[in-house]
């Protein structure tokens, strides 16, 4: 009986979609032949924050062409609070200009919701290199700043991540 229980619980967990990652059609309206890269679990102490998955053409993922990256939130979180670790995050990677920082921060702080256990949020690089924000499906923002976007998507992505196992399981390694 224990086996069959685990087994029931195992089941509903790939099931429950914060669990599984976003959904796919935000990148798919961007890319038609958009597939399933990567995805991880980030943990912060002892704690699942969200699952990351990354999606790009079928070609594969490019920082120079469009992708998606979707964060599947596993806990709820402050808006503010995720458009301060950002910025924090673009900060840590090398990045020193304040005054690009702090209006960052404004337009971010500005456009990310509070997220709830099971809420997604997906930033899409677009072709221009803009990035284009969605809450679950709905479009929320676009910060035009090719600068930022390169930024933004380094903290999961590029060679200075803070979570260099993250990015590797994004990267399908």
């Amino acid at each position: 009986m224990p086996k069959m229980m685990f087994a029931g619980i195992l089941a509903a967990a790939l099931l429950w979609p914060a669990a599984s990652g976003a959904n796919p059609d935000v990148a798919k309206s961007y890319m038609p032949d958009a597939r399933k890269i990567g995805d991880g679990v980030l943990t912060y102490l002892f704690w699942d924050v969200y699952r990351a998955t990354l999606y790009a053409p079928g070609a594969g993922w490019r920082a120079d062409a469009p992708f998606a990256l979707s964060l599947a939130y596993l806990r709820d979180l402050k808006g503010r609070d995720i458009a301060e670790r950002t910025i924090s995050e673009i900060r840590d990677q090398g990045f020193g200009d304040e005054t690009k920082l702090a209006a960052w921060f404004v337009r971010l702080a500005a456009l990310l919701p509070d997220v709830a256990e099971g809420d997604s949020l997906t930033a899409v690089r677009d072709t221009a290199g803009g990035t284009v924000f969605y809450s679950d499906a709905h479009r929320i923002g676009v910060i035009d700043d090719p600068a930022f976007g390169r930024r933004f998507f380094d903290i999961w992505l590029g060679k200075k991540t803070s979570e260099p196992k993250l990015r590797r399981e994004l990267l399908g390694g």
